[in-house]
């Protein structure tokens, strides 16, 4: 037998640890594999997935239908997917690990995350990017026309930062309680329980902001005050005739909150001003609103979109947006007190509704002494082109772009009253097709009715069966790219509303979302949404994502997403596979819980995590 020279039983030791060293490693790889939860989750999940990719778009939606609903008959699992939890992240650092988010293909993205520090003057729970930039309000030549509170969007870089969460905030006061009822910490705003505590606006108790229903004009509730209208207009028809109202300077939003009970949605507005937060507080409630002035520059609301317009001015904005035929209900000082202020105000209404063409319907006041007019636009142009002079004009190609995204508002009457008719009553308004849309072709009612049938079935077999949302807990939805409302039409049964938006440098669908019954506004998310932070349940965004991509960067877009949707709620993307992989690192950055849904929806939940925490 040989015997082993010096130089080998030196090896020996090294090669004996080194086994030991590879042995152990190996054991610790299939322990992690059989154990982790997460990557057992992911692969149930993905083992239900047995429909193959589909590349839908809009204009593709019948294949999507079909594709849909064989990956529905392929028997997947009954329970929805599990979200992968992030749970390796460095939060205090604000850089997320990268272990893949807890399970996945795509690791967290390294990103450096960090709190928004809006300057003096400026909540930062309540950063409005657009609204609230300091520099360029500074800049403005002007204030009188309200300029201060129009939009005032950073130039690149855009902010990318995350808002900061208010002490104290806990997930909503659920629906319908919300509604007269929110957490205090969730919007500690303690002004307007002072400021408007003559007409019970808001009270606080306890933990708790209530709301009595009150208002300006309705200080005995605003369930007489829907009544009184009612009552001298039965033709009004809340609910049946009139379906969506536009509610300006609308306080907390009560009038809209309660004409919910009669199966009407309004989209109320104000401006985010020194009333602090009273848009904040209606979306905490649950009631849809916007933030939004009328000083330079017209609405994000196509040409007679409403059936109602309720308060404010100026009238020939709200003209604009007033369905022909349409009513407007004006309720203020001027038409019932006799102070000379009041009446000067009110022989200038006067004049400026018969110059517009609108008739006086009724004037009454109810048994409180509290007045209110109500005027109807015409059905048709014979007024107008009746009147002995023509102030204001009719507007005219000349007069500008059409189109209410950063366009100034109009000096002259805009109407296409020719072809122009009001929608069925509602329900059936809901699923009807209507001619006067830009896009007015047999293509366009084909593409109507698949997005229609695509969306009932996939909200039916998908998005309630297989998607880990908590619907129950869901009541602010908004869709990011509305195409023709479809997503909201398959949720009208839902005890939820949805903010249907169309993009800017999308086709022009608004018009049909208004006349199907619903609600929405035109917006490009290159930019902050006029809302505040905290105020969604869901934010919904189908294909839109690459076009978007290709102006403005994916950070941008994800910081946005965060900004308004609430924590513990939900975003789901239904893209292609490329953006799906190209988003999904970049949620579990922020440390949001992901899954993947037959290939085409990528469910995301958004935690408590903020940078430093």
């Amino acid at each position: 037998m040989a015997v082993p020279t010096s130089d080998q039983r030196k090896r020996r030791p090294f090669l004996l640890s080194l086994s030991l060293f590879l042995l152990v490693s190996a054991l610790l790889a299939l322990a992690f594999l059989f154990l982790d939860p997460s990557a057992q989750s992911l692969s149930s999940a993905d083992a239900t997935e047995k429909a193959e990719e589909t590349a839908s778009r809009p204009d593709d939606t019948a294949a999507a239908v079909n594709a849909d609903a064989a990956a529905g008959e392929g028997g997947g699992s009954s329970e929805s997917p599990r979200l992968d939890a992030d749970k390796g992240a460095a939060a205090t650092e604000g850089v997320a690990d990268d272990d893949g988010g807890g399970g996945g293909d795509e690791p967290a993205a390294k990103v450096r995350w960090e709190t928004c520090r809006p300057g003096r003057g400026v909540s930062a729970a309540d950063y409005i990017p657009c609204l609230d930039n300091m520099r360029a309000i500074k800049a403005l030549r002007s204030r009188r026309h309200m300029e201060h509170r129009e939009r005032h969007c950073p130039v690149a870089p855009r902010p990318r930062c995350l808002v900061r969460v208010p002490s104290g905030y806990r997930s909503p006061v659920p629906w319908p309680r919300s509604r007269d009822m929110i957490w205090y910490n969730n919007v500690p705003h303690p002004k307007l329980v002072e400021y408007k505590k003559d007409q019970n606006w808001v009270t606080k108790s306890g933990d708790y902001l209530v709301f009595p229903g009150g208002g300006t004009q309705f200080k005995t509730g605003v369930t007489r005050y829907i009544q009184f209208i009612e009552q001298i207009m039965p033709t009004i028809q809340w609910g049946t005739h009139t379906k969506t109202v536009l509610d300006v300077g609308c306080g907390v939003a009560s009038f809209g909150g309660y004409l919910l009970d009669r199966n009407v949605i309004t989209m109320s507005f104000a401006p985010k001003d020194e009333h602090e937060a009273q848009i904040q507080f209606a979306l905490e409630r649950g009631i849809p609103a916007f933030l939004a002035v009328i000083g330079t520059q017209k609405l994000p609301f196509p040409d007679e979109a409403f059936d109602v317009v309720h308060c404010g001015k100026p009238l020939l904005e709200l003209n604009r947006v007033l369905r022909p035929g349409g009513y407007y209900i004006w309720s203020a000082t001027p038409v019932y007190r006799q102070e000379k202020r009041d009446q000067d105000d009110w022989n200038a209404m006067v004049k400026l509704t018969k110059s517009i063409c609108w008739r006086t319907v009724v004037k009454s006041e109810d048994s409180n002494g509290i007045g209110v007019v109500v005027y109807q636009k015409p059905a048709s142009n014979s007024c107008y082109l009746e009147r002995r002079t023509n102030e204001p004009p009719m507007c005219s190609k000349k007069d500008g772009p059409r189109f209410p995204w950063y366009a100034p508002l109009d000096t002259c009457i805009s109407s296409s009253i020719e072809k122009s008719s009001w929608p069925l009553p509602w329900p059936e308004r809901l699923n009807a097709r209507y001619l006067n849309v830009p896009d007015d072709s047999s293509s366009t009612d084909e593409k109507f009715d698949v997005d229609t049938k695509y969306w009932k079935h996939a909200i039916s077999e998908i998005y309630y069966n297989d998607f880990p949302v908590n619907w129950s807990s869901t009541r602010n939805v908004m869709d990011m790219n509305a195409g023709y409302g479809g997503f909201a039409a398959a949720l009208v049964d839902k005890p939820l509303w949805v903010m249907n938006v169309v993009p800017v440098g999308q086709p022009d669908t608004l018009p049909v979302i208004f006349n199907r019954g619903l609600i929405g506004v035109y917006h490009d998310w290159c930019e902050s949404f006029n809302t505040y932070p905290r105020t969604y349940d869901l934010l919904h965004m189908s294909y839109l994502l690459g076009s978007l991509t290709n102006r403005c960067d994916i950070m941008e877009v994800a910081a946005e997403i965060d900004r308004i949707l609430r924590p513990d709620r939900w975003f789901v993307l239904r893209d292609t596979t490329e953006m799906i992989k190209k988003m999904r690192p970049v949620l579990k950055s922020l440390h949001y819980e992901t899954v993947v849904v037959k290939q085409q929806f990528l469910v995301a939940k958004k935690g408590f995590w903020r940078p430093g925490k």
